[in-house]
């Protein structure tokens, strides 16, 4: 099986807004339902697991009601960080799930999943246990001169860097094995680490699928907008 668990458990003040950022509605639709969407119609994807913000529980089974997501079978709560979250989603299909089932990670406010991206994550995933969208970084880096913080005397080449994000899949054994130790060792846990660095972290090596520069994260109202954009667009014919 393949498994998408979908984290929402954030409140999303940097968006300003007076509700979570995941349930804002776009064209009288929340975004979170955009999410989901995604992952409802394509093929591969058995069943979708969300890890909903408190106290938002019922409105979340309303919507996936109210706009066909039959897929969703388990809703629960976050935690108090990021990587709690996740750690509470996957430690909920324990006994629930096979070892070798793929578990595809995504943030709830990335409502533009592409389904090419999702199905090379999970084809990766099930060659080599574990995919993380990736892309080439297309833009220079170079680091801060400690000696005068408005100077700059090296840079990263831009072809050694990939810009990763979600979604990510792993082989539910090795995910659920990863989630015990980090937690009880306490490695890649911290500030804003994510499964795919908390792997790293863990000594794993992780592979890389395709990506979409589409696949934005509603973090702010510039996001929103260019969100909004995407969605009445329409996509010229001449374009291969």
């Amino acid at each position: 099986m393949n498994i998408a668990v979908i984290i929402a458990g954030g409140s999303g003040q940097r968006m300003g807004q007076d509700i979570p950022k995941q349930f804002i509605n776009v064209y009288d639709k929340p975004v979170i339902i955009y999410t989901l969407e995604g992952f409802q119609r394509h093929p591969q994807i058995d069943a979708i697991e969300v890890v909903c913000i408190d106290g938002w529980h019922d409105v979340l089974w309303a919507y996936a009601h109210q706009f066909n997501i039959t897929k969703l079978k388990w809703v629960i709560s976050g935690g108090n960080t990021g990587q709690e979250s996740i750690r509470n989603g996957v430690f909920n299909l324990e006994g629930k799930v096979g070892d070798e089932d793929i578990i595809v990670i995504h943030d709830g406010i990335r409502p533009l999943v592409d389904e090419t991206v999702l199905t090379d994550v999970i084809m990766k995933a099930q060659i080599h246990g574990n995919a993380v969208t990736s892309l080439p970084y297309n833009e220079q880096i170079f680091v801060v001169n400690p000696e005068n913080e408005k100077t700059t005397k090296q840079y990263i080449p831009r072809e050694i860097l990939r810009r990763v994000s979600t979604p990510q899949a792993y082989k539910f054994g090795k995910l659920d094995w990863a989630y015990h130790e980090a937690f009880e060792k306490e490695i890649g846990i911290k500030g804003s680490a994510y499964t795919n660095t908390m792997m790293v972290e863990l000594g794993e090596t992780l592979y890389f699928a395709a990506g979409s520069d589409k696949n934005i994260k509603l973090t702010t109202k510039d996001d929103l907008e260019m969100f909004k954009g995407y969605l009445k667009k329409e996509k010229d014919n001449w374009l291969k």
